[in-house]
């Protein structure tokens, strides 16, 4: 189903953001920027509503758990009973 697909895509794209994120690269740089403005719109609601953790960002691994959670929902819903 092209959902499930998207959201696979969705999480290679949050997990590129976070290695480029340690890797420090100015947002000057097109893949630093595209990365930023395709995962940002979603994080930053997410790191409102997660605790302080000490300068740790856990809004990526929350949203990959929430992407997972969906996709699973998505393909009990597809395969049935």
């Amino acid at each position: 189903m092209l959902l499930i697909q998207l959201l696979d895509i969705y999480s290679v794209i949050v997990f590129g953001a976070v290695i480029i994120s340690w890797m420090g690269l100015s947002q000057d740089n097109p893949i630093a920027n595209f990365l930023h403005s395709m995962t940002e719109p979603i994080l930053a609601p997410i790191r409102q509503i997660l605790p302080d953790m000490g300068g740790i960002d856990l809004s990526p691994v929350a949203l990959l758990f929430g992407i997972r959670i969906l996709r699973g929902i998505l393909l009990a819903a597809l395969l049935g009973p």
